[in-house]
């Protein structure tokens, strides 16, 4: 019989993927809920039970744009590291962090959970704040041969791109994409195609971070990799209505086609795989996570970067790897689960 267990579920957070990591703790109290186990939902960022007396989830969905920096400042007065400072761990037995992007994702919360003692799922610090800083990530790629589109960081003041910075650009040629270093699902991203798009698409990125990317666009397939423990799930091809695969296209119905599994031959499907998991293991990632790439018109798969605490929307593509290889939802919850209790004990 399984063990019935006490779980504190982390939704919501401060970063721009806010309202995505709410949609995502809705799904996964509703899965935990379901496999019988006790819950507690609580948003850092508020201090607040995500719960309703009836234990319905209060949050609501995903809108067309992430939030802005205004409105995320004002969440940020509040204090999500306090929320989880002050947070009795008595109480449960897991934490299941469901926290995209920012503070959630870049090992800030990580480090607070290990020193609460507490299994908690997905990555460490380390991995988590590896993965999080894509030009840090990108380096180590780069190192261990995995294929990795051509880049340049910015650190800015201010968010224009002085003359000598421009320069550096033009080994890419057009389009190239300029988006935030350290930020998840696309936003502040913009794929430019002229010179007249650039300072615009700068001051997009800056808005969500003073480390700024340019990196080669690499036209092609968008593919993308979750590994469960160490095993590669199936491969997912999405087929976007914009040219990227961008907030609005990845948070609303109808807007993406996905394939799963990716129509690839059973080398290319074996190779994408072994890049996807060596991307994890370098990282030093644990539980799950996500790997995307870009598989070019040479047929190379170009490592992007990879996602420690991915989306578990009703959109989102671990769970479609996971039903993909036969997992139901409920199942691929329960052994995250599963793989962050046998971290803590070692085994």
């Amino acid at each position: 019989m399984q063990q019935k267990l006490r779980v504190l579920l982390l939704a919501g957070g401060d970063s721009p993927e806010r309202e995505v990591s709410l949609a995502s703790g809705r799904a996964v109290a509703e899965a935990v809920g379901k496999l019988g186990h006790s819950l507690l939902a609580i948003d850092p960022a508020t201090g607040k039970s995500l719960l309703g007396p009836n234990g319905k989830f209060l949050a609501d969905g995903v809108h067309e744009l992430p939030p802005d920096s205004k409105s995320l400042a004002v969440i940020r007065q509040k204090g999500a590291i306090r929320t989880v400072e002050k947070f009795d761990f008595s109480a449960v037995d897991v934490i299941f962090n469901i926290l995209h992007g920012g503070r959630g994702e870049d090992g800030t919360i990580q480090a607070l959970l290990d020193l609460a003692e507490k299994p908690y799922t997905g990555s460490g610090v380390l991995a988590s704040a590896l993965a999080m800083n894509k030009h840090a990530s990108k380096k180590l790629f780069q190192a261990e041969g995995i294929p990795t589109p051509d880049w340049e960081l910015f650190m800015l003041k201010g968010p224009r791109l002085l003359p000598a910075e421009k320069e550096k650009l033009k080994r890419f040629g057009y389009p190239f994409v300029i988006k935030p270093n350290d930020a998840g699902s696309t936003v502040g991203l913009t794929v430019v195609h002229n010179p007249g798009e650039l300072d615009g698409a700068v001051t997009a990125a800056f808005e969500y971070s003073n480390q700024v990317m340019a990196e080669q666009f690499i036209a092609g397939r968008e593919l993308t990799v979750g590994v469960l423990g160490q095993t590669p799930l199936p491969v997912v091809e999405i087929i976007p209505k914009h040219e990227i695969y961008d907030y609005t296209c990845k948070y609303t119905s109808g807007m993406t086609e996905y394939i799963c599994p990716a129509r690839l031959s059973e080398a290319e499907t074996g190779r994408v795989q072994e890049l996807g998991l060596k991307a994890f293991l370098i990282l030093g990632c644990e539980g799950f996570a996500r790997t995307d790439f870009r598989m070019g018109k040479d047929g190379v798969f170009y490592c992007l970067e990879v996602n420690t605490l991915p989306g578990m929307t009703n959109l989102s593509l671990v769970p479609k790897a996971a039903d993909a290889s036969g997992l139901s939802f409920g199942k691929l919850i329960q052994k995250i689960i599963d793989l962050a209790l046998e971290r803590k004990s070692g085994g």
